[in-house]
């Protein structure tokens, strides 16, 4: 099977099965999606959930935001994983929102990424969930689903698996695609025991092929 027959194959069973694939964080605004990515770094959604409506409350734009001191934002944010790191990001983040951008949050992923706190992983997220830009974000969910299934090839690094990745899928399709692989990852093909009997693309699967052999 070529890649792009194995890409075809994956699309067809995620259209069929995830018709519907966006993320679960829960946001109103660009800002808001912005605060929400940044604190998911190494946290679950549901944990940035439960933080994000009482800080939101407190710092309802970027210039709230702006002007709160570092352990103001600490304390709002505590119980996410790296606090400290996070909240010294959250204020650097909106303190250029205000000073460069007029509060409002960059379309383009290269501006995305002067932001404090916001990679390339980031960028991507925003440019694709808000701007419907053609991107896709590569998580550690989809480093894994990927080269698991075998739609990349020794990939070492998130941006090789987003090169693979943009190759081989349909422009229009990347912001679907990549909801489907981090949903996938979260919820299927989990990282330490994989649900490989509740898959439905074992058929096809790498990572499945080389477990029995």
């Amino acid at each position: 099977m070529t890649r792009k027959e194995l890409f075809n194959q994956v699309i067809t069973y995620f259209k069929e099965t995830m018709p519907i694939a966006e993320t679960e964080l829960h946001y109103r605004s660009p800002y808001e999606l912005l605060v929400a990515v940044i604190l998911s770094a190494q946290c679950t959604d549901k944990r940035v959930n439960e933080i994000t409506p009482p800080f939101f409350r407190v710092f309802p734009s970027p210039k709230k935001l702006a002007e709160a001191e570092v352990n103001e934002i600490f304390e709002a944010i505590r119980s996410c994983s790296y606090p400290n790191n996070k909240a010294k990001h959250l204020s650097g983040m909106a303190k250029m929102l205000v000073d460069q951008f007029q509060e409002e949050v960059p379309a383009d992923i290269e501006e995305l990424q002067k932001l404090p706190g916001v990679g390339r992983k980031t960028a991507n997220v925003i440019a694709s969930v808000v701007f419907n830009k053609p991107a896709l974000a590569v998580d550690t969910h989809v480093f894994r689903v990927a080269a698991r299934i075998g739609l990349t090839v020794n990939s070492k690094t998130p941006l090789d698996t987003e090169k693979q990745l943009v190759t081989f899928f349909p422009e229009n399709l990347l912001s679907i695609a990549h909801h489907w692989l981090i949903l996938h990852g979260r919820y299927v093909c989990i990282a330490r025991k994989p649900k490989c009997d509740e898959c439905g693309l074992t058929n096809i699967c790498k990572y499945y092929k080389q477990l029995n052999k």
